[in-house]
């Protein structure tokens, strides 16, 4: 026996109608194409779906027993035609972030939920890229984004500037370091640096400061979270290298200084890397702007709004 969708369309709209006649009307067809239809439906069957000696129509125990995996079968069809409508229309679909940066949930957040609001059908994950690599993951399509500082050159991939920022110094207030206009990379040998618990090769202060002059801090303490970095070094047991977008609350707050790295100051660049295909897919391209323009308003301090 062989069943089709318009099968389990026409027994329900037979019995939702009450007879062949409203059916038709409703599906559309003239009774006699529906009646052949019905015909060719049992002739395959080989019982009755119908008890003819009745008016109005009613399903036969066969007909209800169809009856019931239309009721099952259809809404199921009809929720994954919506589905496919709006991935088609660019109003859903999968958004799973890589993230190689561990600061940056400080600004991904605000800029995930500015985005929800108006994607509400877009599946949103984040997977930290720090546990596997996640640029050959967005290649196999495991992830969809990945927020990286070092671009690469890789077959359909795009690199999307999202903004600069300024890795900076951050002691306490009572830290002899916290006289200087700016610090070197000398000044950490007798420090107690304080980090994210990831590879130093991801760290900017090893590798845009200490590791091309080979110094090494007396020791290093890695922390996971930004909020006890920042207790232990108002505590004065180490000094930290955070992103400008980190320390825009602590900037005011006498426990603390900031201070540039070297003269010039560093400014580092992030990137948003999608697969090139699904760059200028409407959600997506909404989420890179986002990303642009709400970090910057956290590093000026300004109201952040989509």
């Amino acid at each position: 026996m062989h069943i089709e969708f318009r099968h389990l369309r026409t027994i329900k709209a037979i019995h939702d109608a009450g007879g062949l006649a409203r059916a038709a009307e409703v599906l559309n067809i003239t009774q006699s194409a529906l009646s052949h239809q019905i015909k060719g439906l049992e002739d395959q069957a080989g019982v009755e779906l119908f008890v003819r000696r009745t008016k109005p129509l009613r399903l036969s125990a066969a007909g209800q027993r169809l009856l019931r995996a239309a009721e099952r079968i259809l809404p199921e069809v009809a929720a994954v035609e919506d589905e496919f409508r709006g991935l088609r229309d660019g109003k859903s679909g999968r958004l799973h972030i890589a993230i190689e940066c561990h600061a940056c949930f400080e600004w991904l957040f605000p800029v995930l939920e500015a985005f929800r609001k108006a994607w509400p059908d877009v599946d949103v994950d984040i997977r930290p890229g720090l546990a596997f690599d996640a640029l050959p993951a967005l290649q196999r399509e495991d992830v969809d984004v990945v927020i990286s500082s070092d671009p690469e050159t890789l077959p359909g991939v795009d690199f999307t500037a999202l903004f600069d920022y300024e890795p900076v110094f951050v002691a306490a207030s009572a830290h002899p370091l916290a006289q200087k206009p700016f610090v070197e990379a000398e000044d950490f040998r007798g420090e107690t640096l304080i980090t994210y618990p990831v590879d130093r090769a991801r760290l900017d202060v090893f590798t845009e400061l200490l590791s091309p002059v080979r110094v090494e801090p007396a020791a290093i303490r890695q922390v996971e979270l930004t909020a006890v970095i920042l207790l232990l070094v108002a505590s004065n047991r180490g000094v930290a290298v955070l992103p400008d977008w980190v320390v825009r609350e602590v900037r005011t707050s006498s426990d603390y200084v900031t201070r540039p790295l070297t003269a010039k100051g560093v400014t580092r660049r992030l990137y948003a890397a999608t697969r090139a295909e699904d760059t200028t897919r409407p959600y997506m391209a909404h989420l890179l702007r986002l990303a642009h323009r709400i970090p910057v308003r956290l590093q000026r301090g300004d109201p952040v709004t989509a």
